[in-house]
C-alpha cells in the first residue's frame, strides 16, 4: 500500500448518503448526528463496492485499498436506509441466476451503464433489514385466501376490480404477469382500486393504507394492484425481515438498517419510471405464498443477532460483545464505540464507521452499534 495509506485490517470509513428521490431529508442525519443536507438522503454505503465504496481517512476508496494490500473483497455491504416514499417492487437474483443473466448481457455487449441493463455484476443479493424507527414495507406473496379477501371486497364496491380478483383465483403467477403487461383492462382495475380503496372496512385497514401510499407517489401504477398480492409488514423497532433471492418486496417507510451481499442487481416490477424487465423478472420471481415474512432475533451476550439463511449476519450491540473469526466485519457507531481487533484498538464517535479485515475476533463495546458479519464459508 502506498506510504501514509491507513491500515485495512481495522480501519475507519466515511462515505456520502445516496441523494435518491425517495430519501427523507431528516432520518439519517438525525440518527447518525449530522446536520441534514436540505435534501434528501436515502442510503449511507458502508463497504466496498465499485458503485459507492467507503473511503478510508486518506480518501483511498475502500475497494481500491483493499486491493493495492491484495485483501479480499468484502462480500457484504451495510446500509443506514431511510424511505419518505416508496421504492419500487422489485426482486433479486440467485447465485446461479445473477452469474448466467450476467454472462448473457455480457455477451450481448450491453453496457454496463446502459438504463435497460439488469445485470451489473453476477452475484446474488438477499437482504435484511431492521428497523430502527416504525418502519413499512412490502414483502413476499401473502397466502390468496388473504388476498382474495381484500380483491373480493373491492369488487364488491367497484365491478372494475372483479377480472383481478378472478384471474388472482386462476394463478397468483398468471395475475403478476397480467398486472405486468399493462394495458386498458390493467389500467381500469388499478383505477377501480384507487376509487373504491377508501371505502373498504376497518379489517383492511392495511391495504386502504397501501393503495394510498402507493397512489400519491406513482399515480395509478399498476404496481399499485400488485401491491395487494403481498405481505404488508409493520416493523416495530428491532424487528426485521429477510428478503431472499426471488422476493418481490418494497420498502415504504422509515428507517432501517440494512445488510445485503455486495451486489447491485435488481429486476423491477412497477413504482418506479425505471427498467421494468417483465419477463426476467417473472422467470426469477418466487410466487410461493408464506405466512410470515418477519425474522426471529436471537439475543446473544452483550448483543441481538440476526441470522438469516445468507452468508452474513448482523448484531445490534447493547454492552460489551466479542464475535469470532469472520471473513470481514463493518460497524456503525449509534453512539461512542471501541472495537479492537488482534490488539488494534479504534474509537468511534457517533456516526462514524469501521472496517474490519479478517477479524480473527473482534470485540464491540457500546450502548449501541451495528455490527456486519460476513461469514468465513462464502464462496
Amino acid at each position: 500500500m502506498s506510504e501514509g495509506t491507513p491500515t485495512v485490517r481495522l480501519a475507519r470509513i466515511a462515505n456520502d448518503v445516496r441523494d435518491y428521490a425517495w430519501g427523507s431529508e431528516t432520518l439519517v442525519a438525525d440518527y447518525l448526528g449530522r446536520a441534514p443536507s436540505g435534501g434528501p438522503e436515502a442510503e449511507l454505503w458502508l463497504g466496498a463496492h465499485p458503485a459507492w465504496p467507503a473511503r478510508l481517512d486518506d480518501g483511498t476508496p475502500l475497494d481500491a485499498a483493499l486491493a493495492e494490500a491484495g485483501a479480499a473483497q468484502p462480500g457484504i455491504l451495510l446500509k443506514v436506509l431511510a424511505a419518505a416514499h416508496a421504492l419500487s417492487l422489485q426482486v433479486h437474483p440467485s447465485t446461479a441466476q445473477a452469474r448466467a443473466g450476467f454472462a448473457a448481457e455480457e455477451a450481448a455487449g450491453v453496457p454496463l451503464g446502459a438504463a435497460h441493463r439488469s445485470y451489473k455484476d453476477p452475484r446474488s443479493k438477499p437482504e435484511l433489514i431492521v428497523a430502527v424507527t416504525p418502519f413499512e414495507a412490502l414483502s413476499g406473496f401473502q397466502p390468496t385466501a388473504r388476498t382474495l379477501a381484500v380483491l373480493d371486497a373491492l369488487a364488491a364496491l367497484d365491478d372494475r376490480v372483479a377480472p383481478y380478483a378472478s384471474v388472482v383465483r386462476s394463478s397468483t403467477r398468471e395475475a403478476l404477469a397480467w398486472l405486468l403487461a399493462g394495458g386498458d383492462d390493467v389500467d381500469a382495475v388499478v383505477a377501480g382500486v384507487v376509487a373504491a380503496a377508501p371505502r373498504l372496512g376497518a379489517e383492511h385497514a392495511a391495504a386502504v393504507d397501501t393503495v394510498a401510499r402507493l397512489h400519491a407517489d406513482y399515480p395509478d401504477d399498476a404496481g399499485i394492484a400488485t401491491a395487494l398480492m403481498l405481505h404488508r409488514v409493520s416493523l416495530a423497532p428491532g424487528e426485521g425481515v429477510f428478503l431472499p433471492a426471488g422476493n418481490l418486496h418494497a420498502y415504504l417507510s422509515g428507517l432501517g438498517i440494512e445488510l445485503m451481499e455486495a451486489s447491485d442487481n435488481v429486476l423491477r416490477g412497477g413504482l418506479t419510471p425505471k427498467h421494468v424487465d417483465r419477463d426476467e423478472l417473472l422467470r426469477i420471481v418466487d410466487v410461493a405464498p408464506v405466512e410470515d415474512p418477519r425474522m426471529r432475533p436471537e439475543p446473544l451476550e452483550g448483543a441481538i443477532a440476526y441470522r438469516p439463511a445468507a452468508p452474513f449476519e448482523l448484531r445490534h450491540v447493547v454492552g460489551s460483545h466479542e464475535a469470532g473469526p469472520a471473513a470481514c466485519a463493518i460497524v456503525l457507531a449509534a453512539a461512542p464505540t471501541s472495537v479492537e481487533v488482534a490488539g488494534e484498538r479504534l474509537d468511534l464517535a457517533r456516526g462514524e464507521a469501521a472496517f474490519a479485515s479478517s477479524p480473527d475476533g473482534i470485540r464491540v463495546d457500546t450502548p449501541d452499534a451495528w455490527l456486519a458479519l460476513e461469514t468465513l464459508d462464502t464462496p
